[in-house]
């Protein structure tokens, strides 16, 4: 009798036992579909969720949307006497040619007009022997006078003609027919050799600050290089930038003329 009752109870321990691993086994596989659907839905957050770079606008950098504008433009540098204001116009709304025969400071700066095909000049080429540069073509030189017309029908008073020692700016100068033509260094092409154009830049901007309160127009006859060195501004071939120094003592852009 004994032995049965223990074999009973031993039976029901086993039982029980078994129940317990039941209930422990069930709760396993219940907290382990509870990982996997959380686990799911976190990849699927993850996936579903923009990435900094999608969900940022572009940011556009202007060196690079803007191919027509050179990387690498030298900047004119601030000189003591004068410095540039703006790169850009600063229009004032007026006639131009209006403010250039009524007002004082005005310099014209004024690229050579047309050449013949090319860039800079050949190698080798003398200051002093126009056979060896690149000259005016005959548009270019039919474009010079017609420039200088301009000027005169306007009534405008010129007081001064400069011009760079290059045949294509001397013969431009000449051609406009507005005065004595004066050749000066200082307005020399600064293209092939940089090495001067801080000095030679410093020497026109102290001449356009010298010409402050004095009435009439300076015309200086230049280079696409160091007229965008002065003004911030490259002219076309035969375009020209209007300047002139402020009460302040900076340089103003005041007008482009081009189209003549």
């Amino acid at each position: 009798m004994l032995e049965i009752e223990a074999l009973e109870i031993e039976a029901l321990k086993t039982a029980d036992m078994k129940s317990t691993d039941r209930f422990f086994l069930l709760i396993g596989a219940f907290l382990g579909v509870v990982s996997l659907s959380i686990v799911g839905c976190t990849s699927l957050n993850t996936r579903n969720s923009p990435s900094p770079a999608a969900s940022s606008p572009a940011i556009s950098n202007p060196a690079v949307s803007n191919p027509d504008k050179p990387a690498n433009v030298d900047r004119p540098s601030a000189s003591p006497s004068a410095k540039l204001e703006t790169p850009a116009f600063q229009r004032t709304g007026q006639d131009i040619w209006a403010q250039m025969r009524q007002g004082t400071g005005y310099v014209v700066l004024l690229r050579h007009a047309q050449t013949v095909d090319g860039t800079g000049d050949p190698p080798g080429f003398q200051l002093n022997d126009c056979a060896t540069q690149r000259n005016l073509s005959e548009a270019g030189r039919q474009q010079a006078i017609r420039i200088g017309k301009a000027f005169r029908d306007r009534g405008i008073p010129i007081r001064q003609v400069l011009s760079s020692q290059y045949c294509r700016c001397l013969d431009t100068a000449r051609l406009l027919d507005l005065g004595e033509v004066e050749s000066s260094a200082m307005l020399n092409s600064t293209f092939t050799d940089r090495g001067n154009e801080a000095e030679q830049s410093a020497q026109v901007r102290q001449q356009i600050l010298n010409h402050l309160n004095t009435s009439g127009v300076i015309v200086m006859v230049s280079h696409f290089v160091n007229i965008g060195a002065i003004s911030g501004v490259n002219p076309p071939a035969g375009g020209a930038v209007v300047v002139r120094t402020n009460q302040q003592g900076n340089l103003e852009v005041a007008e482009q003329i081009q189209g003549l």
